[in-house]
């Protein structure tokens, strides 16, 4: 049985796709962002619009959160907007944010406390995967709550993978996947970089690396944005400052090293101390070119390209 209501706040990269996915499918689904521009969007391609998240809340069945971070989502939902209050009495509440899982446990504890429903379950696949409604969701929560959400899941998702009955679970398991994604991507960037201070043609290190065994995936995603020269944010560094962040405490709160993960967390931090906090997070390769002076352009490209400039 399909809800009245679904409410998605949040309409960045991620949850535009999510709450166009659903519509797409015909879910009966209203959209909400401090952004204007993104609920006009929203109105004018679905023709659903609302003024503000407590609007979008109100009365709703399910509460899709897709915000930047645990602060945010609890000041929706606790806060002056009054979120929670707002939804019917046995809504469930998902939130695909990533953080803490202390933070999702805290969130999910006070609103089961409501009588309504949790579930934790932050994204996987970027704003791609978003779009088509094919994300990975890494999900825990009550097995009642499960059940109400598989449907909604099917709509926005490939792959939806079941982690644990309480919140939290999934949080844990998207700071594994972020601890790998960042230092995979500041490795790609000192690798790329690293080439081209040698003096290697950077285009064909990208075609024998993509087919050797030193590839990974963010290799092969991210470095054709520096060959492209092209750092408009289809991933922001800041992502990595503020994920990367949240697993240097969990691991210090755990008495658990991580010198690898606090290595490529300053590589993210002084990026972004540089002026490119906003752009992609493939800028880490301009810190180590400024650093090793060279420029990246590709040897094949070079004569046509025109450095980024960094606002």
């Amino acid at each position: 049985m399909k809800p009245n209501k679904i409410a998605v706040i949040g309409l960045g990269a991620i949850g535009y796709g999510v709450a166009a996915s659903l519509a797409r499918k015909d879910w009966p689904v209203v959209g909400a962002d401090t952004n204007p521009a993104a609920t006009e969007r929203f109105a004018r391609e679905f023709g659903k619009k609302v003024g503000s998240s407590n609007e979008a809340a109100s009365g709703a069945d399910v509460i899709i959160l897709v915000v930047v971070n645990a602060a945010q989502c609890e000041a929706i939902l606790f806060g002056e907007s009054g979120v929670l209050a707002s939804t019917a009495p046995d809504a469930l509440i998902i939130s695909c944010v990533t953080m803490d899982p202390a933070k999702a446990r805290g969130i999910g504890e006070k609103i089961e406390a409501t009588g309504r429903a949790f579930i934790d379950a932050p994204t996987s696949g970027g704003s791609a995967r978003a779009a088509e409604g094919a994300m990975t969701l890494l999900t825990s929560g009550r097995e009642a709550a499960m059940k109400r959400a598989e449907p909604i899941f099917e709509a926005i998702a490939s792959k939806v993978y079941r982690l644990g009955d309480e919140p939290g679970a999934g949080s844990a398991f998207k700071m594994i996947n972020q601890l790998l994604a960042g230092v995979h991507i500041a490795a790609a960037c000192e690798a790329i970089a690293f080439a081209k201070k040698l003096g290697l043609d950077i285009a064909k290190v990208y075609e024998v690396i993509t087919a050797s065994a030193g590839n990974s995936w963010m290799f092969e995603n991210r470095v054709p944005h520096i060959l492209e020269n092209d750092y408009a944010p289809k991933s922001a560094v800041a992502i990595f400052t503020k994920d990367l962040g949240i697993v240097s405490d969990m691991a210090r709160a755990a008495s658990f090293p991580t010198p690898v993960a606090a290595s490529a967390l300053q590589m993210f931090l002084m990026t972004a101390a540089s002026g490119m906090g906003h752009d992609d997070d493939a800028s880490v390769a301009r810190l180590y070119a400024m650093i090793a002076g060279v420029k990246l352009d590709s040897s094949l490209d070079a004569r046509n390209s025109t450095p980024h400039k960094t606002p």
